[in-house]
């Protein structure tokens, strides 16, 4: 698990039934780190994702051409040593999310910047701000985390928008039990004639879920999620964020497996 990663492919899927509506992603990744010396190190992450929604036609009826979304986003991220113990983090990730079309207007630019201080050999905490999509539509946040190595084998971090609890029994085996406040948004081809002022389809939620990864051979690992989405929202919206339609999906239990390659 400790294993040195310059690139890792991603291959996931994942599926999440409400009481009204399933939600089905399936996404690909491919990442790529550098070091470029002892202070400086950089991370490519180019992702490419599908989500496809399944809606009870006895509620939904007049909705089923909202049932395909896309999103392609390349972020790369970049950490300096600012001082001994004084890291900074950049981070810039222009993105398009769509329906079917893509088009220039379905561009978004999202980043953050975090200062990262160690407090001791085992702590350290990290401030900082982001333009992200938590919430659905892009906003700015705060991030913050103070994380902790407890042993070799288990480390904590405890934060906004992600908390983690990460172990290790040995080294094929991963275990994490984690908790992110999460969400996208997709811009619609068309207006629809029900709901004519809305401009995008935006999903946010809480998730809690158990993640176990295994080093199957060699370079391979697969992964297993399971957990449940708290507060999940799914709303149609205007450019400014105004609610025009909110489908009121209700929370559900999500599913997902992947595999990776790294080397």
């Amino acid at each position: 698990m400790k294993a040195q990663e310059t690139f890792s492919a991603n291959v996931n899927v994942k599926t999440e039934p409400t009481d009204k509506i399933d939600f089905n992603e399936s996404s690909i990744s491919v990442v790529f780190n550098k070091k470029i010396n002892t202070k400086n190190q950089l991370t490519n992450t180019t992702e490419y994702s599908k989500l496809n929604v399944n809606y009870d036609f006895n509620n939904f009826s007049e909705l089923e051409n909202l049932d395909r979304f896309n999103q392609f986003h390349n972020k790369t991220d970049y950490s300096f040593q600012a001082w001994e113990k004084t890291k900074l983090k950049f981070s810039l990730t222009p993105m398009f999310s769509y329906q079917q079309n893509l088009e220039a207007s379905d561009f978004t630019l999202l980043g953050s910047f975090e200062i990262n201080q160690q407090l001791s050999s085992n702590t350290n905490i990290s401030l900082g701000v982001a333009r992200s999509t938590v919430f659905g539509n892009p906003k700015f946040i705060p991030v913050a985390a103070i994380n902790y190595n407890l042993s070799e084998e288990s480390t904590i971090s405890i934060g906004f928008p992600d908390t983690k609890i990460s172990y290790s029994n040995n080294i094929r085996n991963k275990f994490s039990l984690t908790n992110s406040f999460n969400g996208s948004f997709y811009n619609l081809d068309q207006k629809s004639d029900l709901y004519y002022n809305a401009s995008r389809m935006s999903l946010s939620q809480m998730t809690t879920a158990f993640e176990y990864e295994r080093n199957v051979d060699g370079n391979w690992f697969l992964n297993f999620k399971a957990g449940y989405d708290f507060n999940k929202n799914y709303k149609l919206t205007d450019s400014e964020d105004h609610t025009i339609y909110n489908f009121n999906t209700g929370n559900g239990y999500i599913l997902g497996i992947g595999i990776k390659y790294k080397q």
